[in-house]
């Protein structure tokens, strides 16, 4: 087949060409290009830039290496508006609210799977190829082999029909046979350094990088068990459930974590390590449906709520047309609204959604916290 595959500079991307190549296929790869580091260079800090080379524009170099090794045209696309409309302003309003989101999966249901797609389609393509670790079978979506870095999580809120033309070649091999392939190849990016955390940031620091669009804003720690302030944070929404790093208190309760926060108030609620039970709820509700597969509720399967989190057995039922009740009675810690509940029956992914409320014993999470320590 005639295959457009998206290029992004990686090593996982170069192998996944390579094999396409290898299985007889007309391969051309395309460079997105997402993100105008330069532009935003004085608002973001002189670190954007390194070497007056940015970080994007090295993986675009990148990518036109692994191209010439393969031997295959490449094309390079600027989506930095879709990008722009579509995941960084949905990743503002969401901080803004006080909820952690995860901009991954809206890149690649807005972006890699929908703006990618027209491009390659207006191109001549029909068939479209990443390196995610992932499978597509008959127009479905399943956990790749290499569940460590199966990535099926990021994909839930792609449209459906998308899986009927996509191919991904590292469904069935692991991360290490990926290395094996590239340095066998030759391939300049064989030992590059996998990408983490959000496209936009970078290796920067995330609260400086998010204080340019929310700016900080000081307000009180507060022990839930107590209900005394027990330090200061530079804004609430910096901070995300489950979070224990960065907090800026000690003492002799050891290790303290997020529970809880509050934008109207500005108060950041935390618990020391000996109070776990503050992080754990047995329910939510979830938005922002995108089902995969037909499925008849009430449902039982199994969901996760961050990405390489275990399968955690669930039972879905309806609210209304919008909106699920996903119960999981065994408890689960750190369920995050914004963040994304993925569900899965065996190794189908079935569909994804994003989580608005955590219920612990029939009480909202949040307002249990609230009442917990000021009594209303």
């Amino acid at each position: 087949m005639k295959v457009l595959i998206g290029l992004s500079g990686g090593v996982d991307s170069a192998v996944a060409a390579y094999l396409l190549k290898q299985q007889g296929h007309e391969v051309s790869g395309c460079f997105m290009r997402n993100w105008d580091a330069f532009a935003n260079n004085d608002i973001m800090g002189n670190d954007t830039i390194t070497n007056d080379i940015c970080p994007q524009e090295q993986d675009y170099l990148d990518a036109k290496s692994v191209a010439e090794t393969l031997d295959i045209p490449l094309y390079r696309v600027d989506f930095i508006k879709e990008y722009w409309d579509d995941v960084f302003t949905n990743f503002i309003e969401e901080y803004k609210a006080g909820r952690t989101p995860n901009p991954d999966i809206l890149c690649n249901k807005y972006i890699k799977f929908d703006a990618f797609f027209r491009h390659g389609q207006q191109l001549g393509f029909d068939t479209f190829a990443t390196g995610h670790y992932a499978r597509s079978e008959n127009g479905f979506l399943y956990k790749a082999h290499d569940l460590n870095k199966d990535q099926s999580y990021f994909l839930a809120q792609v449209n459906r029909d998308c899986f009927a033309h996509t191919l991904f070649p590292l469904a069935d091999i692991d991360k290490p046979e990926v290395r094996r392939i590239a340095a066998e190849l030759n391939i300049s990016v064989a030992a590059k350094k996998d990408s983490t955390g959000i496209c936009f940031i970078g290796e920067r620091n995330f609260r400086q990088f998010l204080n340019n669009y929310l700016p900080a804003k000081d307000g009180d720690i507060i022990d839930v068990a107590s209900g005394q302030k027990v330090g200061s944070h530079m804004g609430v929404m910096y901070y995300t459930i489950g979070q224990r790093k960065g907090l800026g208190i000690g003492g002799d309760h050891g290790r303290w974590f997020v529970v809880g926060k509050d934008v109207t108030t500005n108060e950041l609620y935390v618990a020391c390590q000996n109070e776990e039970q503050w992080l754990y709820s047995d329910s939510c509700i979830v938005s922002h449906l995108n089902w995969l597969d037909d499925v008849s509720l009430p449902f039982n399967g199994a969901a996760k709520f961050r990405y390489r989190q275990q399968d955690n057995p669930v039972s879905l039922e309806y609210l209304d047309e919008d909106h699920l009740l996903v119960r999981y009675p065994q408890l689960v810690k750190a369920v995050t609204p914004g963040q994304q509940a993925v569900f899965y029956d065996g190794d189908k992914c079935i569909g994804g959604s994003v989580i608005e409320q955590t219920f612990i014993n029939g009480e909202e999470h949040s307002q249990l916290v609230y009442r917990h320590i000021h009594g209303n």
